[in-house]
């Protein structure tokens, strides 16, 4: 887990993927936005050899109000590399009994089957920086 806030019943969450049976698959990138439990809309990433790299999810909304959509990109090392249409954001909050977290997950999972994951799932790289920047 890079970031994540919220869990099993609404958030969002930056991740590369843990790999399954032996491994396999292990650093995807990949964002999920969880609406509610309702619907997890999905960004996923190519697979990141170890080094450096830059991610970058940016947003924008369909405009003001509760319960808005709008278009997320998902960018690896400056290549956009996943654009995806979210059609509801959640209307007022994620559950108050979830985390703002980086570098792990110390509550619920935000993924759903598709890209389950075991809490407090660490990344075990170096997390350089991290900017939020809410507009």
């Amino acid at each position: 887990m890079i970031v994540t806030d919220g869990g099993r019943f609404g958030g969002y969450g930056l991740f590369l993927t843990e790999g399954g049976v032996f491994g396999l698959d292990k650093g995807k990138v990949v964002f999920i936005y969880n609406l509610l439990d309702l619907k997890r809309t999905i960004w996923e990433g190519p697979y990141l050899e170890p080094g450096k790299h830059t991610i970058v999810f940016d947003f924008k909304s369909d405009g003001p109000g509760l319960g808005k959509g709008g278009t997320g990109t998902l960018s690896v090392d400056g290549a956009v590399v996943a654009t995806n249409t979210l059609e509801h954001g959640t209307p007022i909050m994620f559950p108050e009994d979830e985390d703002f977290d980086v570098g792990l997950d110390t509550r619920t999972g935000v993924a759903g089957v598709e890209h389950r994951y075991t809490v407090p799932f660490k990344f075990t790289g170096t997390i350089d920086k991290l900017t939020v920047e809410l507009k």
